[in-house]
């Protein structure tokens, strides 16, 4: 590089995946420094699912793909069974749309809560300095935060609630026994919560654990089990049981029954009751605690969205480019959004999606190809020799920007870098409200944006502008937003009385009155058929096929070639989020998302970068579904041994920590 990195954080994520992020900034003489140019975001994983398909069945490429990651358990058997139904031009009955969208919301949900509380919160909250609590006044807080929010067996939290959490967090770091509370940057000067906030956020950090459990039982009610519910190709495999005795769980096998009709009631109810009441009030909590973090992290200002929650219920008012026909409408917009027009809504054409390899450790087109002809041929040159020694005996080594330094290839749409995710989602659905084209969701978008986000604080806003939501805090605003729109969607009706717009139903209720109808397209597919057997879709040549799915953490595409005579897969390409947001820099030096969001950064002790985890942590990581982390024989690429009685060097025995 042409200045030496002083930033240097690696791994990056707390869950899963591999990233390294490398940034230089200039010192301020305190101890501190400013990141003045993009840095570098390069994956130390490599993918391999893409060979695994070839020459497979193509109805079986879904269970492969959804295993790309554990943590993202449907979208991508959701994303393979529309690329193969593409390739072969069916549609699936209305049911399968409804339910499909019911588990993907799920999903989207529960991903969202556990990614606040459980990947993002530590990055604002200082779980030591909840030691510091006031029980009584956490009490009060919770009372003004969460009102309605009764976690005590039905009863508002008391003073004696939160002296129990602190009992337990207190014995966690008297026995050095923090998990992923562990190795944090504790009493950094960063923080600005108060004592009693951060023990409030903490309480539900731990209540969102067991909140976790109830959300999940929708996808295995529809889908068997989670992870990796099952699906199929032409619709769902489930149907209505038959059973007219005695109804519990178990009788009726895998068909839905009345009893799994009611567990997915009552999960969709606690799903929203804690969006509503913990997740929403705490992220504007938050919000106003670190407003000024809406100056920090924009990208490029060009997003992308794919389009999800297709619902028959809607009415069309996507853009097609010719390749895709798309459903009746979509709650979350297909389109594009250019950052010289922030609120205009362009069309997607699909042709204009490549890959770049120039700075990713493959073989292929530096200036890019589209995924129907991409490769995974692995081309490992190394980063630069390793550069020294650190104190405990090894050796380190840095990414050159200008050689190849990452796992993760370059997506580019009509040549250009683009930001997927919550943040595109919301953009798209309020540039899509202000046309004739607008859906109820997208009124509601707008509604919430002007209450929560730009109304003065006086009004219970946050006083913002609207182009700040281009931040590492507008990702977070646009991630509860969304998450609220969809736990609403999936559970009922929903309406914002304050802006009078119109309610919307659900599709859980959508689903239950059109309960009796088919969830296979029995005229065009079953599943005894075999694939050379399959229609091809007309003027798509022999079986090509690109199925979409709006992933929680943004844009997910699978595109598929079909043989003409075996119907087998000849070619499987995937371009995943964090692909789009995490990419290195392409044939021109034009860095990707992560990378552009670094800039600027003001950083209060070199040392610990905190304030580079908050904007990348804003994304969402999930470098796993990137990398596609097997090899080509299924095998693991790397074997990690963990000792988990370690414990953190910055707790003392008597369990205050610095």
């Amino acid at each position: 590089m042409a200045t030496t990195p002083n930033v240097i954080i690696d791994p990056v994520t707390r869950i899963e995946g591999h990233l390294r992020i490398q940034a230089h900034a200039v010192p301020d003489g305190n101890g501190g420094g400013t990141i003045t140019d993009p840095g570098l975001s390069a994956s130390t994983m490599v993918r391999g699912v893409e060979k695994i398909l070839q020459g497979r069945d193509p109805r079986d490429a879904w269970a492969f793909t959804q295993r790309i990651c554990g943590v993202c358990t449907v979208v991508h058997g959701l994303t393979s069974v529309r690329a193969v139904e593409s390739a072969i031009g069916i549609k699936v009955s209305k049911n399968a749309d409804y339910i499909r969208n019911m588990m993907i919301g799920a999903q989207y949900v529960h991903d969202h809560v556990m990614h606040f509380y459980h990947l993002h919160a530590l990055d604002w909250v200082d779980v030591v300095s909840a030691l510091k609590a006031d029980p009584t006044g956490t009490a009060a807080l919770a009372r003004l935060n969460n009102p309605s929010y009764k976690p005590n067996a039905g009863q508002l939290p008391t003073a004696a609630y939160f002296q129990g959490v602190l009992t337990k967090l207190n014995g966690l770091v008297t026995r050095g026994q923090l998990g992923i509370f562990a190795n944090g940057y504790w009493g950094h000067s960063a923080y600005k919560l108060t004592p009693n906030e951060n023990l409030l956020l903490v309480s539900h950090y731990l209540e969102a654990l067991a909140w976790a459990r109830e959300v999940v039982k929708l996808h295995t009610v529809f889908g068997g089990k989670d992870p990796h519910p099952n699906l199929v190709v032409g619709g769902m495999p489930c149907t209505l049981s038959s059973n007219t005795g005695t109804v519990n769980e178990d009788r009726g096998g895998t068909s839905l029954n009345t009893a799994g009709l009611a567990t997915i009631r009552t999960a969709t109810a606690v799903m929203k009751a804690f969006v509503d009441q913990v997740y929403l009030p705490d992220v504007v909590l938050l919000a106003k605690r670190y407003k000024a973090w809406a100056n920090y992290g924009a990208t490029a200002g060009n997003f992308l969205c794919f389009g999800e929650f297709p619902d028959p219920a809607l009415v069309r008012t996507e853009f097609t480019d010719g390749a895709i026909d798309y459903p009746a409408g979509y709650v979350f917009p297909v389109g594009v959004i250019w950052a010289n027009a922030p609120t205009v809504l362009a069309p997607f054409d699909e042709k204009k999606v490549t890959e770049n390899v120039a700075h990713a450790w493959y073989l292929g087109s530096v200036s890019g190809e589209h995924p129907y002809v991409g490769k995974t041929d692995l081309y490992y040159d190394g980063p630069l020799p390793d550069q020294g020694k650190r104190p405990d005996g090894t050796s380190y080594y840095m990414l050159d920007e200008e050689a190849r330094y990452s796992w993760i290839k370059s997506p580019r749409y009509d040549g250009q870098p683009m930001e997927v995710g919550p943040l595109a989602h919301i953009l798209t659905m309020h540039a899509r409200g202000a046309t004739t084209k607008a859906q109820p969701t997208d009124k509601l978008v707008r509604a919430y944006v002007t209450k929560f986000w730009t109304n003065p604080e006086a009004q219970g806003g946050l006083g913002l502008t609207f182009g700040q939501l281009n931040s590492t805090l507008g990702r977070i605003f646009s991630r509860m937003l969304e998450t609220k729109i969809i736990a609403d969607q999936i559970a009922g009706r929903a309406a914002d009385k304050a802006s009078g717009t119109a309610a919307y139903a659900g599709w859980y209720q959508l689903y239950y009155n059109n309960k009796s109808g088919p969830y296979w397209n029995p005229n065009t597919f079953t599943r005894l058929k075999a694939p050379k057997s399959w229609p091809v879709k007309a003027g798509l040549g022999s079986g090509f096929g690109f199925g979409f799915t709006e992933a929680p953490r943004g844009a997910l595409g699978h595109w598929v070639k079909l043989n003409a005579v075996s119907g087998l897969i000849d070619n499987y390409q995937c371009v995943v989020a964090s692909q789009w947001n995490a990419g290195p820099r392409d044939i021109g030096g034009e860095p990707g998302p992560y990378e552009t969001a670094l800039a600027g950064h003001v950083l209060a002790n070199l040392e610990k970068p905190l304030e580079v985890l908050r904007t990348i942590h804003s994304f969402d990581p999930c470098i796993g579904c990137a990398v596609h982390i097997v090899d080509p024989d299924g095998e693991p690429l790397v074997q990690i041994d963990v000792n988990h009685s370690a414990r953190s060097a910055v707790c003392a025995p008597s369990g205050a920590c610095g």
